[in-house]
């Protein structure tokens, strides 16, 4: 058996760590010739191998073409991932020819992280932890607890007491937790919230009744009811064709006041001129890692507001994310 794994620095723009975690999973099994081709080198799979292409059994192409003449040069081909760089009409050659081609079904190895950076702006959102690490940076304000005027009243700044009780703040636990999704990230988060305590219900049109399941999540089965008691909102399905918009301005404006609004995803899932609209005008709060601008510039009004909490569209590239996504296609080929 000949295992050849080639990967394009295109692939790495991306995906850093995931080509040499994939080498180790196969070095374990034997040998395997790894490639790392410079950047401009634009070769196809065949061109780079030669003659050497006639013996590979097992191919691993990372942003690497397979084009017509790979076809009659890879004769001894039994499995591969060929990534995005081939056409259609070459895959069912292959196929034709019983070669197994392996390709990720679903963006599940980004799942993990994604969901826990959801988890992680949820609890920032509630407790307005970089705020305030912010704040102390150069202020020693945020350490005075005592209230305005310096008379205890109830409902107001107390020890150790800081959360804006205008919005959504404190613990997940007892909160009502809204989220449409029920997918790889959207069940996870769904999962953790219900797990610490919180009333948790998912809407999604495109998944089956396991998913709500594994969440541990009621299912709602409308998403205009869904927003109407959400003290957690969290919209977290992909951004495809069907869900663009699909939480229209409607549901943003119908969300409690005082809201948290997670995003997590993609932000044009959301009518974003109504999320925007109604987090300046001071009535919900956002945890955001998503934008409908990206970048932000730098003078955006979302920027630097004590109801918002911004991070720069990172939370699915973690070195687990790699990882899995390479697990996630070795698993694929033959033992």
């Amino acid at each position: 058996m000949s295992s050849v794994i080639l990967v394009h620095p295109d692939f790495e723009n991306g995906w850093s760590f995931a080509a040499d975690h994939f080498h180790s999973l196969w070095a374990a099994q034997g040998p395997v010739r790894f490639e790392r081709l410079t950047h401009d080198d634009r070769r196809s799979a065949s061109e780079i191998l030669g003659a050497d292409a006639t013996s590979v059994t097992r191919l691993v192409l990372l942003s690497v073409p397979f084009g017509p003449a790979c076809e009659a040069a890879f004769v001894g081909l039994c499995e591969a991932h060929l990534g995005g760089k081939t056409t259609q009409e070459t895959r069912e050659v292959l196929t034709a020819r019983g070669v197994r081609l392996y390709s990720h079904t679903s963006e599940g190895f980004w799942g993990e992280s994604v969901s826990e950076f959801g988890l992680a702006l949820t609890l920032c959102g509630l407790r307005r932890i970089p705020q305030l690490h912010h704040r102390i940076l150069t202020d020693l304000t945020p350490w005075d607890y005592n209230p305005a005027g310096g008379l205890p009243l109830p409902g107001t700044r107390c020890h150790q007491f800081g959360d804006n009780p205008a919005f959504t703040s404190g613990t997940i636990a007892g909160k009502r937790v809204r989220i449409v999704g029920a997918g790889n990230i959207a069940s996870r988060y769904a999962s953790f919230c219900q797990f610490m305590g919180a009333d948790v219900a998912a809407w999604d049109p495109f998944a089956t009744e396991p998913c709500f399941h594994r969440a541990g999540s009621r299912r709602e089965r409308h998403l205009d009811r869904l927003v109407t008691d959400a003290e957690i909102f969290a919209p977290m399905v992909p951004l495809t064709e069907k869900t663009t918009g699909i939480v229209t301005a409607a549901h943003i404006d119908a969300l409690p006041k005082g809201c948290l609004v997670v995003l997590v995803t993609r932000a044009n899932i959301c009518d974003m001129g109504a999320v925007r609209r109604r987090v300046l005008a001071g009535e919900l709060s956002l945890a955001a890692d998503v934008f409908d601008i990206e970048p932000l510039p730098l003078d955006d009004p979302l920027l630097g507001r004590d109801n918002v909490v911004h991070t720069p569209h990172n939370a699915g590239r973690t070195i687990h994310a790699n990882e899995q996504y390479a697990n996630l296609l070795a698993e694929q080929f033959l033992p």
